[in-house]
């Protein structure tokens, strides 16, 4: 039953429409976003030509339905970004099945690891404050534990941190939001779990375990607790709002329920929220406008309403490729075969143009962002799908081409 009114919601929004909400229309809108409205944009010397919005949402909309159906995702959010400016914001399905409520723009759900990309801004400001350089060894600058196994001669480094060579495990260490056990504290969880189960560059092993230190690095450099730096010097600066460790009661109000699909009906069903021993890598709360923020953010520079995060120097190193040795698809799929990591960003070359990009997943969520560095266009997307990576992936490069199809 619940698979078939889902079902029936899609086709409702696509019938209608009521979910798609272009920010150059009167509709009702966030703080964050009639503020980004307001402030003068900085133009460039060659300004691209306009985009027609009307045309790129009748195209747009039927994919993301379809994306939907086949990926048996509940709700979305989608937000397209050019150069300074959110141009449009959709919601479709359902964040709660049983209770029947519509998806908004403003639907918190857990962005997933696309946290660690902001994570890493936060560790990078510390190197230019001149804690560390990157291929500093990172044992150098621990004293209440050290990475277990290090060979002196084949060190752990900070870039190594922030391109998953490394060799510290994945490790997730999951507590139910409502259970009995809570996540350890820092030190405490790394001083148990950061062993290397391989020497670094041996290869690409996705770590959980690696950002929970760059956690605990930030907070050592700052003398500040890491959530308390990451509000002050990530959230705030970039209008995020509604962006979280822990949800505010408005918050936890406007959550998408997670779901995932019975595996003997087929039915979707809801499951678990989760906090984890990881938690820095990527437990955190979001909106698609704040997700849109901090596309802005990556496609000017580091910088957000002439906020610079990190200096251009830095952000280039962000954005490059870090280790040719490991190249090829990421994750489930993303993008070709020049796609490597650069410092947390997943770092392609498509058409000519550079694409920056990253998934989010914890059980009943997925989550993406990607961007494109040329033409200053982005795709942020949040749903309360389960395992979802391709469905969004493929959707993600057909936005970005409508976008540029769609200029009059």
């Amino acid at each position: 039953m619940r698979l078939v009114l889902w079902a029936l919601a899609l086709i409702l929004l696509a019938v209608i429409g009521i979910s798609a909400q272009p920010l150059s229309q009167s509709q009702p809108q966030s703080q964050s976003q009639s503020q980004l409205q307001s402030q003068p944009q900085l133009q460039s010397q060659s300004q691209p030509r306009s985009i027609d919005l009307d045309t790129l949402v009748i195209k747009l909309e039927p994919l993301i339905q379809q994306m939907m159906l086949e990926g048996k995702i509940p709700s979305a959010t989608v937000a397209l970004v050019s150069r300074e400016e959110i141009i449009w914001t959709g919601a479709y399905g359902y964040s709660n099945l049983w209770a029947r409520t519509f998806s908004v723009p403003s639907t918190v759900y857990l962005i997933g690891s696309t946290f660690k990309t902001m994570s890493t801004f936060a560790l990078l400001q510390q190197m230019e404050a001149g804690k560390f350089k990157l291929d500093d060894r990172v044992n150098d600058c621990l004293e209440e534990f050290k990475i277990q196994g290090e060979d002196l001669a084949h060190p752990v480094t900070f870039r190594h941190l922030l391109t998953h060579t490394s060799g510290l495990p994945a490790d997730f260490g999951p507590h139910q939001v409502w259970g009995e056990t809570v996540p350890l504290s820092l030190k405490d969880y790394l001083c148990k779990s950061c062993k290397l189960k391989n020497p670094p560059l041996t290869k690409v092993e996705y770590s959980n375990t690696a950002y929970t230190l760059v956690a605990y690095l930030v907070e050592k450099f700052s003398g500040v607790p890491y959530k308390k730096y990451i509000q002050e010097h990530i959230f705030d600066p970039l209008e995020m709002n509604d962006t979280a460790f822990v949800p505010r009661p408005d918050m936890e109000e406007r959550l998408a329920i997670p779901y995932i699909v019975d595996s003997k009906t087929g039915s979707q069903v809801p499951t678990v929220r989760l906090k984890a021993n990881v938690w820095p890598a990527g437990i955190v709360y979001g909106t698609v406008t704040n997700q849109a923020n901090w596309l802005i953010a990556n496609l000017n520079g580091g910088v957000y309403k002439g906020h610079r995060l990190i200096s251009e120097k830095t952000f280039k190193q962000v954005m490059s490729r870090q280790y040719d040795q490991f190249v090829g698809r990421i994750s489930e799929g993303w993008l070709n075969e020049t796609t490597g990591y650069g410092l947390t960003w997943w770092i392609s070359q498509r058409k000519g143009d550079t694409l920056f990009a990253h998934s989010g997943s914890v059980p009943g969520y997925t989550a993406f962002l990607v961007g494109n560095l040329d033409k200053k266009t982005g795709f942020a997307i949040l749903t309360n799908g389960n395992k979802a990576h391709r469905y969004l992936f493929d959707l993600a490069v057909k936005a970005l081409d409508l976008i540029e199809d769609c200029r009059k």
